[in-house]
């Protein structure tokens, strides 16, 4: 089995718990007061909505995916539009493998440095894109 495909398993068995993505925003959230109030005035509803769509994305785009989707998600996050910083993408894999560790029964540390190592290509790239 790939790397890859360890990664969409494991992602599949946190998206069975509905807590996982609210548990990611806290946990992110925590990380910094900046992002807190990023999120201040935003529908959490929707928003969870977006990563969960998010990390499948760069899931896919592991697994030989168009970037196409990416670079639009590189787009709207750049310093023109959204304004997210490039030092926060490690903040923000680091607050994903934390929630992670908790939601994934399977959890190893093995198994979170597929995650790191399947996922940061397409941060790189959405990153670039600032």
């Amino acid at each position: 089995m790939t790397k890859t495909d360890l990664v969409f398993q494991s992602y599949g068995r946190c998206c069975n718990r509905d807590a996982f993505f609210v548990d990611f925003y806290e946990s992110f959230m925590a990380s910094s007061t900046i992002i807190r109030d990023r999120f201040e005035n935003t529908d959490m509803a929707a928003q969870r909505h977006l990563l969960r769509n998010g990390i499948m994305q760069l899931i896919l785009h592991a697994r030989g995916m168009s970037d196409r989707k990416l670079k639009a998600l590189g787009e709207s996050h750049n310093r023109t539009h959204y304004d997210i910083k490039p030092e926060w993408y490690s903040l923000w894999l680091d607050a994903l493998m934390k929630t992670v560790r908790i939601h994934d029964p399977e959890y190893t540390k093995e198994l979170d440095a597929a995650w790191r190592e399947v996922l940061t290509p397409g941060i790189d790239l959405i990153r670039g894109a600032y």
